[in-house]
Parts: C-alpha cells; structure tokens; sequence
C-alpha cells in the first residue's frame, strides 16, 4: 500500500491529529507534551490551558474561536471527560435535566402518568440537544424547576443524607476492618511470646537437671493462652458494640424521615423466604393405600434372598415389592359403574341433540338456535 506523499516537505497529518492541537495559538501536544486542553459548557469549543489564563484570566471575555459569539469565565473550564464532544454536551444536558425532573414512578398514581413524564422529559432534552426552540424549552424548564423547588430539594437531600451515610458505614467498616487486624496480630505476638517463653524455662528447667513435667508446662501455657484469648475476645465485643455506627431507620433517621417524607410512595413488603426446590412440583409418589414394608416373610421370598442366581447381579427384592404391591392395588380408586354411568349419560344427551337437529330441519328451519 502506497503511503501519502508530503505536500511542501509537510506530511500529511493523521486521523484525529486536529484534535492534539489549539485552535487558538495553534499550539501541539506533539511539540509540547504538557499540554492540557480545557473546554467551557457554554459552547464546547476546546483550547489549551495557556490560552485560558491568557485570555480570561482579566475576567469574562467573548470565545476566541470565530463565528462563536459566547461569553465564557474562566471557572467554568473544566477537562473532557469523553473524547467525542457531542457525548459530553449530552452528558451535561442530560445531567442539567435529570436535576430538575428527578420523581420516580413511585410519585404517579398510574403507569400511563409516569410515561408521560419521562416523554416531556426526552422531549425537553431532545430540544436541547437538537437546538429545537432552545428559548422556549429553557423557560419552560426554569419555570418547572420553580415550581417543583421544594420537591427538588427534598430529594437532593435525601440523596445527600444517603451518600454520607453510605460514606460513614464504609468509613466505620474500614476502621473495624484496622481494630480486628491489630488485635489479631496483638494476639498473634502474645502466642509467640508465650511459645517462647514455654521453651525458655523448659531449657532452663533441663539445664538446671530439674525434674518437670514437660505436660503439666504445657497445660498451663495452654491454660493462660486459653484465658488471654478469651479476655481479648470480650474487649473485642465491646469495642464493637461501642464503635458500631447507627444503622439507617434509628430514632434519628425516623426523626428526619418525617421531614423529607414523599407522598405516594409504596409500602415495600419482605418477601417471603424461598422454599426448598422441589422438581416434581408438590406431587407426591407415596402410594395412599398401603404401606410398603421392609421385609416380607414368604418361604420363596427368603429363598430368593440367598440365591445367588437372582442377587449376584445386585437385584434388590425391594425392587420386587414395590413393583407387586403397586400392581395389586393398582384398581383401587377406580370406579368402573360411576364411569360407565356417566359416559352413557353423555351419550344419551349427545343422542337427544341429535334427534332434536333432526326434527327441527324437517320441518324447514334453518338455524336449530
């Protein structure tokens, strides 16, 4: 594959080289590897971070990229997040939007309201997005946000209130997490001590040709190891007990509950606990007019039991029970007469039907109803 000749001694640039350079200075992130590239929500038009301290350092200034007519500040530059600009417009309208129709389906009486609901809402920002009665849809959206401001507060709140007590349960995890590794190691060391300790005087013990038991040293090393564990692991309980955060649904939670209660909301039920899997659905296979039993006193039956020529190949006479016990109360539940009289009856009705079609087209009507 042939490549591109250079034009003027300059070769070609490469996909997506544009965006690596400033619109403004013309300065590139080839020739300068520490430069950083700033885009304002007001436009999205992106320029290097020199360019925004030279140019809105003094304050306000109009965008320096021509055909655009904006104002922009100098604290509203932020880094891309995305590399399609499109995307991070979006991202942002939909974000500017998302904070003013913040209610759930829990807040509507029917489905069909709710839907409804979220259309405006793709509506206003399809309008945004698309620049469709941009004027229009702004003072719209402002005059929503008006009127639903105590509604939006609350559920900004609400949110808040629940990140920080996300952030404080996490927060006092990781410190429980800090206290039982120290005490773990604590008790570790202590364990270690005492081994050596034990081992110490059974050294000194020998060396000194004194008689000690080496089992009555180990009980008691065992026994105050024993008592040293236990002692820890109720300070560990306290100490748990103590430090263990509030869980949400306390007095105060119930107390500020009641300040950001939403109307409408649903009353959550627990589920039941799930029982056991059960492939055959409920059905149950035990026979309901006998009992089978064990073993069954039959002088061929005890024959059977030691002839080699029916149990060497692992038959089991439990199999036989079960198969001439099922075979002989297989007839019971089944009532032949009952069944009999009510299929003679069916047919004497499907006979009178018949006769009745019969007679009703011989005498010329067309439709028996």
């Amino acid at each position: 594959m042939s490549k591109a000749a250079p034009r003027n001694g300059v070769p070609p640039r490469r996909p997506g080289e544009d965006d690596e350079i400033c619109r403004v200075c013309k300065s590139s992130r080839y020739l300068n590897h520490d430069l950083h590239f700033l885009v304002n929500p007001e436009c999205y038009h992106k320029m290097c971070d020199s360019c925004v301290d030279r140019i809105f350092s003094t304050g306000p200034a109009p965008c320096p990229i021509a055909g655009c007519t904006r104002t922009l500040r100098k604290q509203r530059f932020r880094t891309q997040t995305f590399e399609d600009l499109k995307v991070e417009r979006e991202v942002d309208v939909r974000r500017k939007v998302a904070q003013v129709f913040n209610k759930e389906e829990s807040d509507f009486e029917t489905l069909r309201a709710y839907n409804n609901y979220l259309e405006e809402m793709e509506d206003v920002t399809f309008n945004l997005l698309q620049g469709i009665d941009v004027a229009a849809t702004e003072r719209k959206l402002a005059s929503y946000a008006a009127q639903s401001a105590p509604s939006i507060a609350q559920r900004d709140a609400k949110a808040a209130k629940e990140r920080n007590n996300q952030n404080a349960q996490q927060a006092a995890q990781k410190e429980q997490a800090l206290l039982n590794r120290s005490a773990a190691d604590r008790a570790s060391m202590t364990s270690i001590a005492e081994r050596e300790e034990s081992h110490k005087q059974s050294l000194d013990a020998l060396a000194a040709d004194h008689q000690i038991d080496t089992k009555v040293v180990l009980k008691k090393s065992t026994a105050r190891r024993t008592a040293a564990e236990k002692a820890r692991d109720r300070q560990r309980q306290q100490q748990q007990q103590q430090q263990q955060p509030q869980q949400p649904g306390g007095p105060d939670t119930a107390a500020d509950a009641e300040v950001y209660r939403i109307e409408g909301l649903r009353t959550v039920v627990e589920a039941p606990p799930e029982e056991p899997y059960d492939p055959f659905g409920g059905s149950s296979f035990a026979p309901s007019y006998y009992t089978l039993q064990p073993h069954y006193d039959h002088p061929w039956l005890d024959k059977a039991r030691t002839d080699p020529s029916i149990v060497a190949g692992g038959y089991d006479l439990r199999e036989y029970y079960q198969r001439t016990t099922l075979e002989a109360f297989a007839g019971l539940g089944c009532f032949l007469e009952e069944e009999m009289g009510e299929r003679e009856r069916g047919k004497e009705d499907g006979d009178g039907m018949v006769a009745t079609e019969g007679a009703a087209m011989a005498a010329g009507g067309d439709d028996v109803l």
